[in-house]
């Protein structure tokens, strides 16, 4: 795998300015609440660090293909976020968009931060998803080699080059099938592991996605009426 390519995002201490018409306290968690939430994986992930069981996660163990897998599976999901940040056209969705770059992009780090600890390279040899490629199958990999739920180059082309509410259609339909893929992987490693930082963030990656998605759901229920 090729080095991972992490987006930028704009500093925590930065928050967007509100939209016109917004309502931040009916999706997502909020900018605020964004900030806190990154803030506080880091710091209840330091105090992990103690609990961790010895030897640490080799190279070729699911803890360090999660990781290195995840960290390019959310790479994926900021950069869909920012674009429907800057571009789409409804408040919340805007705002749900933001929300979930500025989560990732926290959990990113934590993941680097746990390669760095474990004294393993950011990037391996070993062929995506080979952790768990057992429980793989053709609805959930695709012929290209990308991971479950993430978008296509084209895909990501065309979200780009959208305009007005396609824009929010386009996000919210690949960032559904982002989270439910995401969700795949975070199963795949908590059936393989007891490494307590590890099942910790995976565990918080499955109920944050699962609560964003109600959210998805409703936005895109929004855009059909």
């Amino acid at each position: 795998m090729g080095d991972v390519a992490v987006a930028s995002i704009p500093p925590t201490d930065t928050a967007p300015a509100e939209p016109a018409g917004s309502r931040p306290g009916r999706f997502g968690y909020g900018v605020l609440g964004a900030a806190v939430v990154a803030a506080l994986l880091v710091g209840f992930a330091g105090g992990m660090l103690a609990l961790r069981p010895d030897p640490t996660p080799g190279d070729d163990s699911a803890e360090a293909g999660f990781a290195r897998d995840m960290i390019t599976h959310h790479d994926q999901a900021v950069t869909m976020g920012m674009i429907a940040y800057e571009h789409a056209t409804v408040p919340e969705v805007r705002q749900l968009a933001y929300d979930i770059a500025m989560t990732q992009q926290g959990q990113i780090g934590m993941m680097h931060q746990w390669l760095r600890d474990w004294g393993l390279s950011p990037t391996s040899s070993q062929p995506r998803m080979a952790w768990m490629q057992e429980d793989l199958d053709a609805q959930l990999v695709l012929d290209d080699g990308l991971m479950p739920g993430m978008a296509t180059p084209e895909q990501l082309a065309e979200l780009r080059e959208a305009e007005g509410v396609e824009v929010d259609r386009l996000f919210l339909e690949l960032m559904s099938r982002h989270h439910l893929g995401g969700i795949h992987m975070v199963e795949g490693v908590l059936e393989r592991s007891d490494e307590p930082e590890v099942t910790w963030l995976a565990g918080l990656m499955e109920s944050g996605q699962a609560k964003e998605m109600e959210v998805l759901r409703d936005l895109q229920a929004g855009l059909e009426e």
